[in-house]
């Protein structure tokens, strides 16, 4: 269930899996490892992504629109796992599809194919009882969100059921890039520290060198989602894996 950063700040890449297709999302995600990415985070497609931005939910409805579903995520894991053992594996789904699949199925095949851990987004950690018991069972490290808005009794739980990393959200609202680090985020990283000894990383609007510079004042690691899957929609599927792998190696120079 550990999940390490080898360098400070660590970089978690966020990709949509089955965008534009499953080959190409597994050579982006290798290249992305190969360039510097400490953990891949790989987005379960699904039909209503309400936490995402417009960038990721387009990329969500063309992944399900050419048919990728969980169980060809969790293949992809394996192969990824298989072809870079010593990479963080991160599966990012919403609620949903895990439930149609079953919570003890989903975490059973989530451990074969290799998974780190799982992040639920809209899975809440007052009512994740049965999700935690099946997660410890399969050695999966739980991630919960925590929200600038959250009181400190509500991040003490977060804290305390997680594992692997805290994912604290650097505003409020939804994915996408911004021209600014939030303020709010230092603030956040900073109460969360009172409750854990787990690396925190910071999402939501973290898109370029500058970015993550200033998220490793404060935090441990920065993830970049919305960025990346902006830059592969707008590349030719045989550029985009070449054109990631510039974007991760330009935010650790």
């Amino acid at each position: 269930m550990a999940i390490e950063f080898k360098k400070k700040p660590g970089i978690v890449a966020y990709l949509t899996a089955g965008d534009p297709d499953l080959a190409t999302t597994r050579n982006i995600a290798l290249t992305a490892i190969d360039n510097g990415a400490d953990v891949i985070e790989l987005g379960v497609p699904f039909s209503d992504p309400l936490a995402d931005g417009p960038v990721i939910q387009r990329a969500s409805e063309r992944a399900v629109a050419r048919g990728t579903r969980l169980t060809d995520v969790l293949g992809l894991a394996k192969e990824l796992r298989a072809t870079r053992p010593e990479a963080g594996l991160v599966l990012f789904s919403y609620l949903n599809p895990v439930m149609r699949m079953g919570m003890k199925t989903f975490c059973a095949q989530a451990a074969e194919a290799g998974a780190d851990g799982v992040l639920l987004t809209d899975m809440i950690v007052e009512e994740a009882e049965e999700y935690l018991a099946a997660m410890q069972e399969h050695r999966l490290a739980p991630i919960f969100l925590a929200a600038p808005t959250s009181p400190d009794a509500r991040l003490k739980a977060i804290a305390s059921a997680s594992q692997g990393f805290v994912y604290a959200i650097s505003r409020v609202g939804i994915t996408g890039t911004q021209q600014k680090v939030a303020s709010d985020a230092a603030e956040l990283v900073a109460r969360l520290r009172q409750f854990t000894k787990l690396p925190i990383a910071v999402g939501f609007g973290i898109s370029n060198a500058e970015h993550v510079k200033a998220v490793g004042e404060f935090a441990d690691a920065a993830i970049i989602g919305s960025a990346l899957v902006a830059l592969i929609e707008k590349s030719e599927p045989v550029e985009a894996p070449a054109a990631v792998g510039r974007f991760i190696a330009g935010l650790r120079a």
